[in-house]
């Protein structure tokens, strides 16, 4: 298990190549990565992510933990940033490891799900120079009802 909060830029193909370098007996590998994207009516400057060191590792930590406990995968991967972020640039990735897609592809979509609602992160967008906190989707809450 490999959890980073970052504030650098990471290479996609360069962290998947890493992180399966050393996996074995596995039948499925399963990644995410989310994009910062723009806003359809108005122009996204950047968005500004911040977090508290030490108690996001440890919460995302405890969401890998129990994945590890619902899902027989053999390695997981997450990967998110803080700072600063434009427009086209990773913000996280997830990727999970399994004997079969299954279990890789529920582990995933759960770390997901979880990272997005559950890991304290605060992000706001800087849209045409003003700045707005993001508000939690209701979406994002519904989506964790089916992993309870």
């Amino acid at each position: 298990m490999r959890i980073s909060v970052q504030n650098e830029f990471f290479d996609f193909s360069t962290e998947i190549k890493n992180f399966s370098a050393t996996l074995e007996n596995i039948g499925a590998l399963v990644t995410f990565t989310g994009i910062v994207r723009g806003q359809k009516s108005q122009t996204l400057d950047y968005m500004v992510i911040e977090h508290y060191p030490g108690m996001t590792e440890k919460q995302i930590h405890l969401i890998v933990e129990e994945a590890f406990k619902r899902w027989k995968i053999s390695d997981a991967l997450v990967i998110h940033r803080y700072g600063k972020l434009d427009p086209g640039e990773p913000i996280m990735m997830v990727a999970t490891a399994a004997e079969h897609r299954i279990e890789a592809f529920e582990a995933a979509e759960y770390l997901m799900d979880y990272l997005k609602s559950k890991a304290p992160f605060w992000k706001k967008e800087v849209l045409n120079g003003e700045e707005n906190w993001v508000e939690s989707a209701s979406e994002d809450e519904t989506a964790l009802s089916r992993w309870q």
